[in-house]
């Protein structure tokens, strides 16, 4: 069975999308629709912005999602999931994959989304840390442990075995970075991210985009979604918008999400959109794993 992921935030670079977009007629209309639909010309950031250009969350987000649905599409008949996910905002494009989503709709809840989370960091600086080769319990005793003490720390990112992105306020982040060097993790690496993603941190972008999920159109699906905050399979557009809705304040189960995808007959794994950040991950998960490029 295939299975079709779809990355999410950190995996932009320059220039993507700019060869889809000169030699396929298809992904050339969705780009100039996309300009329509958000209000400015993402397509100029996107083929010749600069990376700090790219790096801004109102940018980066629709920036992503283009690339992979856009290039999802221009696949025609190859592309046929038997399953899909995405990892975080990948989601996202993983619901226009399995069509329970439209192009426009999610093309607009990725851009709420996006402004919400910039929203959300303001309000509360904060950030993200990578825990590498740490017991993820241990890992998350020391976040309780933290949270306990006033500040908050959260297991925001299951990323793969021995891979765990933590988040939350500054101080807690960076007290939480300390105790897990000294239980023994490899690195404990302070990202260079805008805020507290998948965290209570979130919850004032939680709300804001609550009302713009229900009021979107989320169809039956062709094949089910592996989400993020359940990393089960879900067909049932009410339970997808309840997921959806939580998964700003809620762990990315990514790890368990492989894992559940493979128990469930997924023999490979087909990574859409730009970087190959989700192949490594599902290797690192089942190296007898098939996982490549659309």
């Amino acid at each position: 069975m295939k299975a079709y992921v779809f990355p999410g935030q950190g995996s932009q670079f320059p220039g993507m999308g700019k060869e889809l977009y000169e030699t396929n007629p298809i992904a050339k209309e969705l780009f100039e629709s996309a300009n329509s639909i958000l209000g400015f010309r993402i397509t100029d950031i996107l083929f010749s912005g600069t990376e700090e250009q790219l790096k801004q969350t109102n940018v980066t987000q629709p920036a992503i999602f283009l690339h992979s649905v856009i290039l999802a599409q221009t696949l025609g008949e190859k592309f046929n999931p038997d399953m899909v996910a995405g990892h975080s905002l990948g989601e996202f494009s993983a619901l226009v994959g399995n069509k329970s989503l439209s192009f426009e709709d999610a093309l607009m809840l990725v851009s709420k989304r996006a402004k919400a989370m910039q929203n959300a960091c303001i309000l509360n600086p904060s950030t993200m840390a990578a825990i590498l080769n740490l017991d993820e319990k241990v890992a998350v005793e020391i976040c309780d442990e933290i949270s306990n003490s006033g500040e908050t720390v959260v297991a925001a990112n299951y990323n793969c075995p021995g891979q765990l992105v933590i988040s939350g306020t500054i101080k807690g982040i960076n007290l939480a970075c300390e105790k897990m060097k000294a239980a023994g993790a490899k690195r404990a690496l302070v990202l260079p991210v805008g805020g507290a993603f998948h965290s209570p941190l979130m919850e004032p972008a939680r709300v804001e985009l609550e009302a713009a999920i229900n009021a979107t159109n989320i169809k039956q699906p062709v094949c089910p979604v592996y989400q993020n905050v359940t990393a089960g399979a879900v067909s049932a557009p009410e339970e997808i918008k309840k997921n959806l809705i939580a998964q700003l304040t809620s762990p990315v189960k990514w790890t368990q999400t492989v894992q559940q995808m493979i128990a469930d007959g997924a023999t490979s794994f087909i990574e859409v959109g730009p970087g190959k950040v989700l192949q490594g991950l599902v290797k690192k998960v089942n190296r007898d794993i098939q996982a490549f490029s659309a």
